[in-house]
């Protein structure tokens, strides 16, 4: 298992936080499709957008050519993360969400926006 952990990333696919924001952007689909939320158009288009900007600037961050364009890509994607747990309150207040499956999002999400944080302070690091 510590060789799998190890293995060099050569693709964005390789990265955990990518891996982890793709099971994220599924949550967040299919607890918009099957009920009260779904038919909230305008909060749940903003739902899947927030969510699917996270692996979408993981990646674009990650083809770019400078570690400057990664980590302004990466910031992009916290800030993301950051609107979507912003989100699933507003969806919990009112009812859309059951108190159990916001905490559940939540906790992942904030597991991301660490995973985030170490990953733009590391390569800040080696950019010094």
């Amino acid at each position: 298992m510590e060789e799998e952990r190890r293995k060099k990333i050569e693709t964005f696919e390789d990265l955990l936080v990518w891996q982890k924001s793709i099971e994220i952007v599924k949550q967040i689909y299919l607890i918009s499709t099957d009920n009260n939320l779904s038919k909230d158009f305008a909060l749940r288009g903003q739902l899947r957008r927030a969510a699917l900007s996270i692996p979408s600037n993981i990646a674009e961050g990650f083809e770019r050519s400078s570690k400057k364009e990664y980590l302004n890509f990466l910031n992009f994607a916290k800030g993301s993360a950051g609107e979507l747990r912003s989100l699933l309150l507003v969806a919990s207040e009112i009812g859309y969400l059951d108190p159990i499956k916001h905490n559940e999002l939540r906790n992942s999400i904030s597991e991301i926006s660490r995973y985030l944080s170490n990953q733009i302070k590391s390569l800040r690091k080696s950019s010094l």
